[in-house]
């Protein structure tokens, strides 16, 4: 089984809460909410993908800096293996805008389980919400 790299990030905001971005129709998993971020492209490394996907996807600056290393997920797909490291952000430059027909919706740690996500998302809100 192929074993895909993606990366995501838990962007927290000054009031504690975490972006999350919902898949628009037409993609994979459509209509599930996310942590932002998206596959790491060869020769890339996790942060520089990171980067380069919240500037394509949210419009926004972060540098490797203010990027760290929290968690992965690890699930198998029916014809894929996903592992995920997961970031938290606590800052970057501009505001966040959807830029690619994904809705976007900021969430408290003990909210997240309120929104419908991908398998391999599912693990990881236990972390955000005892981590934050």
């Amino acid at each position: 089984m192929k074993t895909v790299l993606v990366v995501a990030v838990a962007l927290i905001d000054a009031d504690g809460r975490i972006l999350l971005a919902r898949r628009p129709a037409g993609k994979p998993l459509a209509g599930l909410w996310e942590f932002p971020g998206g596959k790491v492209e060869p020769g890339e490394t996790p942060e520089a993908a990171l980067i380069r996907e919240l500037r394509e996807e949210l419009g926004i600056d972060t540098w490797k800096s203010c990027l760290a290393p929290l968690t992965f997920a690890s699930h198998s797909y029916d014809d894929f293996h996903l592992l995920m490291p997961l970031f938290a952000c606590r800052r970057w430059s501009g505001t966040a805008h959807a830029r690619e027909g994904q809705e976007l919706a900021w969430a408290r740690p003990k909210d997240l389980q309120a929104y419908p996500m991908p398998p391999a998302d599912l693990p990881l809100i236990p972390i955000l919400r005892d981590w934050l």
